[in-house]
C-alpha cells in the first residue's frame, strides 16, 4: 500500500493506495502529525510499503513528521522537491525553487489531465491561480488571500464581528445583501473569491481563446464552481501531480 500526502500549512491530507490496482484503500484531512497517525491506524489491514508527500511547511516540521512515519510504520518516505522541468512542463518562476511545491504539482497534475493549456485554481488557506500554455510553458500566477484567510482578517481586526463556523454554513446559502454581520461577512468574502476567479477566466481567454480547459481544486472549490460550470473540479489534483514528481515502484 501506498502513502500519499499533501502537508499544506494548516491541513494534512491524505490517502492510501493499493499499490497494484490503485484503488483507495483510504482518505482523510486532518490539522495534526498526531491526527494523522490516529486515522491511519484505524485503517483494517494498512500494510504501509511506501510513502510519497508534498510539504510546504518547513524543513524542520516535515522531517519531524517523516519520523513519526518511519517510526510508527517502517516505511520509506520519499519528497516531491522542486524542478526547472517536469513531464513536459516548464517552471515559470525567475527561481524555479521558489515556487510552491503544492502549486507546481497541481499543475503538473492540470497539464497531464488536460493534454494542452489549463488554468489551475486551487482554494485552499490561500487561493494561486496558474496557467500553462499548450507547449507547457508555466506563465506564472496569482496568490491572493482564500476563504479562511479573509475570514480570520475581519475577525481579528474587528472587534464586533464575533461568530461561529455553524452560523458562517447558514450564511452562504444564498448570496443577497447580508441582514446580519456574518451574512454580510461571508457572502462578501465569497464574492470577492467568485470576482477572483472570474478576473482569472478572462486573462486565460486572453490567451488561448476557449481552447483551454479550467481545473478547480482545494477545499473550498465547491464554493465558486457555480461561476465556472465548464471547469473540472479535481480534489485530488496535487496528488495526481505527486504520483508523476514521485512515481514508485
Amino acid at each position: 500500500m501506498i502513502l500519499e500526502l499533501d502537508c499544506g500549512n494548516s491541513f494534512i491530507k491524505w490517502r492510501v493506495l493499493d499499490a497494484n490496482p490503485g484503488l483507495l484503500v483510504g482518505e482523510g484531512v486532518v490539522d495534526s502529525d498526531l491526527a494523522l497517525l490516529e486515522g491511519l491506524r484505524g485503517l483494517k489491514g494498512l500494510a504501509l510499503k511506501s510513502c510519497r508527500l508534498v510539504s510546504v511547511r518547513t524543513a524542520e516540521e516535515t522531517a519531524v513528521l517523516i519520523s513519526l512515519l518511519k517510526a510508527a510504520f517502517d516505511v520509506s518516505v520519499v519528497c516531491a522537491a522542486p524542478a526547472r522541468e517536469m513531464s513536459g512542463v516548464r517552471n515559470g518562476y525567475e527561481e524555479f525553487e521558489r515556487l510552491g511545491l503544492d502549486r507546481w504539482l497541481a499543475l503538473l497534475g492540470g497539464f497531464h489531465l488536460a493534454a494542452g493549456a489549463c488554468l489551475v485554481l486551487d482554494f485552499g488557506t490561500a487561493v494561486t491561480a496558474d496557467f500553462v500554455a499548450a507547449d507547457g510553458e508555466h506563465l506564472g500566477g496569482f496568490i491572493c488571500p482564500g476563504m479562511p484567510l479573509m475570514r480570520n482578517q475581519l475577525r481579528t481586526h474587528t472587534r464586533k464581528i464575533r461568530y461561529g463556523d455553524l452560523a458562517a454554513e447558514r450564511a452562504l446559502e444564498e448570496l443577497v445583501p447580508g441582514r446580519t454581520t456574518v451574512e454580510a461577512v461571508e457572502r462578501g468574502c465569497l464574492l470577492m473569491l467568485q470576482g477572483f476567479v472570474l478576473t482569472q477566466l478572462e486573462l486565460a481567454r486572453s490567451y488561448w481563446d476557449k481552447d483551454f480547459t479550467v481545473f478547480l481544486t482545494g477545499g473550498d472549490a465547491a464554493q465558486v464552481s457555480g461561476v465556472v460550470p465548464e471547469a473540472r473540479v479535481v480534489p485530488d489534483l496535487v496528488f495526481v501531480g505527486l504520483a508523476m514528481a514521485c512515481p514508485l515502484s
